[in-house]
Formats: C-alpha cells, sequence, structure tokens
C-alpha cells in the first residue's frame, strides 16, 4: 500500500480542471487514525474553491486537492491516540475495522480519495443500516442543519420556519428537522421537487422560480442555504425573528459577504452565521438522530471517483434533490 487514487486539480478553472490521479498513502502520526474512505459528497464549499472563488483560503500552490466529508472504516491506529487505548473497552468507533464518518477539518480539504489521515477527535461511528452513499448524503447536511436549527435560531414548537433550498443537501435535512421541532415548515423548491420535498414533511412547498419573497408572509425563522437576495428574506422576519445563513451569493461573492457581516452586529434581526467545523460530540449526535428519528437520506446520484468533474457540473446545474455522492471503492 504505497499510493491511492485522489482527486485532484493544477489549476483554478470549471469542473473540467478535476482528475483522478494519485498520491502516496499519508502516514498517520501516533495521535492520528488511518480511515480507508469508502463515499464522500461534493459541497457548495468545495465547488467554489476549486472554482478560485476563495483563493485567501486554498491558496495558489498545485495540485489541490478536494472532498470535506467521508464514510469509511478504521485501517490503522496511531499509537498515541485514545482509540488505541480504548481498545479493550470494544466500543464502536474504536477499533481497526469499524465504520466511521468524519470531517476533515474547517480549512483543511482532500477527502475524496482513498485513504485519509484524522484525528479520532474528527470521527464518529457511522448510522447503522444505511450504505456509505446514504449515509454520507447526512452528513454535512445533518451537521449544518442541527447546528443552524437548535444552537443558532433556537426553533421552537410552533414556529414557522423558511427553509430556502428545501431539496438540496442542507435544506432536505432541515425540512425534516423542523418538523421533528414542531415547527410549521414552509420550503422554497423547483416545482419538479415539490412532492419530494412535502414528503419529508414540508407543510407548504412553494416554486423558488415563481415565489418572489414579497409574496411570502412572515416567519420567526429563515434558513438561507442559496445566499442570493439575503436583504428580501431578511425582511421577512416576525419581531424575534432569526435568521441563519450559511451560503452567499457566488455571483456577488464580496459584496453579499460584507452584508451577511454586517447584519450580524447590526440593526434588528441579526443574521446568525457559523463556520461548521463538526467534532466528533456533534458527528455522534446526528447519528443518533439518523438512527432513532428516522431522518431520511436523500442521493441524488452516485458516481466513481474518475467523474467528479461531472458531479461539480451536476452540483453547479441546480435542481439538486440531496447529495450528489463520490463512491471511492
Amino acid at each position: 500500500m504505497n499510493d491511492m487514487r485522489a482527486a485532484l486539480y493544477d489549476r483554478y478553472g470549471p469542473p473540467e480542471v478535476l482528475y483522478e490521479g494519485r498520491l502516496p498513502v499519508p502516514d498517520i502520526t501516533p495521535d492520528q487514525v488511518l480511515v480507508r474512505v469508502h463515499a464522500v459528497s461534493v459541497n457548495g464549499g468545495e465547488v467554489a474553491g476549486r472554482a478560485g472563488k476563495i483563493r485567501v483560503v486554498t491558496g495558489r500552490r498545485f495540485p489541490q486537492r478536494t472532498g470535506i466529508d467521508f464514510v469509511g472504516e478504521i485501517a490503522k491506529v496511531g499509537t498515541g491516540t485514545s482509540l488505541n487505548e480504548k481498545r479493550a473497552n470494544n466500543r464502536a468507533g474504536d477499533r481497526v475495522g469499524d465504520r466511521v464518518w468524519g470531517f476533515m477539518g474547517r480549512t483543511s480539504l482532500g477527502s475524496a480519495a482513498e485513504y485519509v489521515a484524522i484525528s479520532p477527535g474528527r470521527i464518529a461511528p457511522a448510522p447503522a443500516g444505511l450504505t456509505p452513499a446514504e449515509a454520507v448524503s447526512l452528513l454535512a447536511g445533518g451537521t449544518t442543519a442541527l447546528t443552524a436549527l437548535r444552537d443558532k435560531a433556537r426553533l421552537r414548537p410552533g414556529e414557522r420556519l423558511l427553509v430556502r433550498g428545501g431539496a438540496g443537501g442542507v435544506g432536505s435535512v432541515a425540512v425534516q428537522l423542523g418538523k421533528g421541532y414542531g415547527a410549521h415548515v414552509t420550503a422554497l423548491a423547483s416545482a419538479a421537487g415539490a412532492d419530494f420535498v412535502r414528503g419529508l414533511g414540508a407543510d407548504e412547498v412553494l416554486d423558488y422560480r415563481t415565489t418572489r419573497p414579497a409574496d411570502l408572509g412572515r416567519f420567526d425563522v429563515v434558513l438561507d442555504t442559496v445566499g442570493t437576495e439575503q436583504r428580501a428574506y431578511r425582511g421577512l422576519l416576525a419581531p424575534g425573528g432569526r435568521m441563519v445563513a450559511i451560503a452567499f451569493d457566488a455571483a456577488r461573492p464580496l459584496p453579499s459577504i460584507a452584508y451577511i457581516l454586517a447584519s450580524t452586529v447590526h440593526g434588528p434581526r441579526r443574521i446568525r452565521i457559523f463556520s461548521g467545523n463538526p467534532d466528533r460530540r456533534l458527528l455522534a449526535e446526528v447519528t443518533e438522530r439518523v438512527e432513532t428519528d428516522g431522518i431520511r437520506p436523500v442521493v441524488d446520484t452516485v458516481r466513481p471517483l474518475s467523474e467528479i468533474g461531472a458531479a461539480h457540473s451536476a452540483l453547479e446545474a441546480g435542481g439538486v434533490r440531496g447529495k450528489h455522492i463520490i463512491q471511492i471503492i
């Protein structure tokens, strides 16, 4: 086991810059584990990174890698990790061969590969009863939606929740969580996806192409997974309302980000934002919710690693139902 397949790109640009290349299998430090990756999902931040829209984070060194999340199995445990010390306890997620899911880290990319070296604090047992593709479809969406609705918006029973992008990876989980919290859920999605989003539990689904913010009523919580028209959707908040933004306008990134940042500190109905950086505790919470609450995975497509460029193209084209998945093995 000397080298591995990995998704790479040698310059910023369209999805076609992505290719399947080879890299050495990472060596783990004593405080890391080696995970053999089964599946990853494609997320908006990776698309923006590949296109060169966040160079302040991604830098200018090439080749660059992509992928932030993964489902796989532990292949090797570092001699100095807490997992190695707890092997005798026989706990799930502690042993070589155990099925886990996790994230690379706030500024790290590279899960779209056969192996990743990772801290034990960034993995947890993956949900039982799901395929790797199904499980990873819930990972980024589950951790983001749970943090947004429970921790940032503090959504309460009986409140009115608006989910922009109700059919997407985050939105599809947020609709389900919102109903679980006892909220009245309105979702914006395409007309073609309306029945699908209703099936997730939405009380009302409106076509985002024909519904303008002025056509909508007031909401206690707005979850924005799209990033456009932020001022207009913020204006829909009822007194005491909360808006959580997890996306910016990719066509106008700097003005969009500036508005969001200013809105977090000035004026009423401040926008909540956060940097997704799930730890083992949050990952384990999502695993428990998936297993006990029956949160449905939503997989749009499953492609091999060699077709990662096509997956990026599909995400950019829109009309997504759930997640585009890359199956590594």
